[in-house]
């Protein structure tokens, strides 16, 4: 089913679709074509939203967890229904391969039931028997929740934390990214319309009006934000203002160590390509720097500069294209910039890939890049690229590998590629790093069960698994004393 109009989407508040005063337009990275209109929340727009989940959120709390997960499960029923139509919007909004959209959708819903799983735990809570007291600790719901996520892979990242906070028992407001909202309120339509009033609200807009908002209202006791470390300073500072509970994943600046005795066919290098490249290298957990032995760094080099030039880049609806355009037009700057300064440098940059149905000069591509061996303080090894450009860096010791993968802000995901598990495992306790890979990278090698986030600038707390569900609770304990043993 293709979209031949421009696409509309209202706000959802309170269970209601509303019209805002004023919209804003929504174009193609690939030609800048107009994909369609948001509705571009006001102020007063924002504070209906706060105080329709906030009205919601009684109810809804004394409901118990396995009756609020079957209710947002069957809140899914209907999003088979219109799928390749919302895959082909956010395909157009964000540049990426239809393909991407497909899998970013079906995250979405696969992340519902992984939830599902540690959230029936909170009906049970637990029990230490006197003397010298009977005490009973509970995980009770936190109340209003803001979330706020980016446009790489809007629905997956949305449901990293949605379906969590919901079957914590909290009420939700969601704002999707300014640059590809639409696919998002076309698929949380269907959610809200099945949930009782007023539980998941939606406002699409623009940063400076709804922040101060969804964001400082006392009412808001939690803010989950996905997105650049700079906008996860200014979330933290707003939120500080009224003690509000953060979860921040911000951005990575992801080390990958190649081992010695890593085998290097075109398995790993594929590998390697993917946990660079996909998304256009626009994902936080995507790898960013490279660090191989000396005597493999010819052939690893090699080997990626056959898979960048692979590459087939054009429009993400053409089935044959392999890599979309970058979503924003500053942001192709900003990468382009990092490569002109190793350039300057005198460091050598190979750019590969083919322009398929691509023009440069009214939408946001590039080829992908390798630098090769950059010095350790050129911006492109030391600054987060989110962009399709990759440092290849030669080292001569295991603890020099080590030493420059750890020497960083960031501290969201690495990984170590090994043909001996136990020596990766080895080198894997020593990197601090949130997340660490073995023999892959990136969000397709993530374990659904497991808890996601960061160490140092690259977050605080944790998404997804039993913590994803216990981090949207308070902890109440309740003691009741035992006999003479109590006071």
């Amino acid at each position: 089913m293709a979209i031949s109009e421009a696409v509309i989407t209202p706000l959802l508040i309170g269970g209601e679709e509303r019209q805002a005063a004023e919209t804003f337009a929504v174009h193609e990275p690939h030609d800048g074509s107009l994909v369609g209109r948001a509705a571009a929340a006001s102020a007063e727009d924002a504070l209906d939203a706060v105080a329709a989940a906030q009205s919601a959120w009684p109810a809804w709390a004394a409901l118990s967890a396995a009756q609020r997960i079957d209710i947002c499960l069957q809140a899914l029923e209907s999003l088979g229904e219109d799928l390749d139509a919302r895959a082909e919007v956010l395909s157009r909004e964000n540049g990426k391969t239809r393909f991407e959209a497909t899998i970013d959708l079906q995250v979405f819903i696969g992340r519902f039931h992984e939830a599902a799983r540690y959230a029936r735990e909170l009906d049970t809570p637990e029990l230490i028997p006197g003397p010298p007291y009977n005490t009973t600790i509970r995980h009770v719901p936190q109340g209003v929740v803001t979330i706020i996520y980016p446009f790489n892979w809007p629905l997956a990242i949305l449901a990293a934390s949605l379906p969590h906070a919901l079957m914590a028992g909290n009420t939700i407001i969601a704002k999707p990214p300014p640059t590809a909202p639409l696919s998002s309120v076309l698929t949380l339509r269907h959610v809200a319309s099945r949930l009782p009033a007023g539980v998941l609200n939606v406002v699409t807009g623009q940063d400076a009006v709804l922040g101060p908002i969804v964001v400082g209202d006392p009412r808001i006791k939690h803010v989950c934000f996905t997105g650049s470390t700079a906008g996860g300073k200014r979330i933290m500072e707003m939120a500080s203002r009224n003690v509000t509970n953060v979860t921040l994943e911000l951005g990575g600046n992801d080390p990958a160590i190649l081992l010695d005795d890593v085998t290097l066919d075109e398995g790993t290098i594929t590998k390697l390509g993917m946990a660079t490249f996909l998304t256009t290298g626009q994902v936080c957990m995507a790898l960013k720097r490279l660090y191989v032995p000396r005597a493999m760094f010819g052939d690893v080099v090699d080997g990626l500069r056959g898979f960048i030039e692979g590459q087939r880049i054009g429009s993400g609806l053409n089935p044959d294209v392999t890599m979309g355009p970058l979503n924003m037009t500053r942001q192709r700057e900003y990468v382009q910039e990092l490569l002109a300064q190793s350039r300057a440098l005198g460091t050598e940059v190979i750019e590969g890939g083919e322009y398929v149905d691509a023009d440069p000069a009214t939408g946001t591509y590039m080829r992908p890049a390798l630098v090769l061996d950059p010095s350790a303080d050129q911006r492109i090894v030391t600054e987060e690229q989110f962009g399709p450009a990759l440092p290849i860096i030669p080292y001569d010791s295991e603890e020099e590998a080590v030493a420059l993968a750890n020497d960083t802000w960031s501290g969201l995901c690495a990984s170590v590629w090994s043909g001996d598990d136990e020596h990766a495992m080895q080198i894997g306790r020593q990197l601090r790093a949130g997340h660490i890979f073995f023999n892959n990278h990136n969000a397709t090698a993530v374990d659904e069960r497991a808890m996601f986030g960061g160490f140092n600038q690259s977050g605080i707390g944790r998404e997804l698994g039993r913590e994803g569900v216990y981090g949207f609770t308070e902890t109440q304990v309740l003691a009741v004393p035992d006999g003479d043993g109590g006071h």
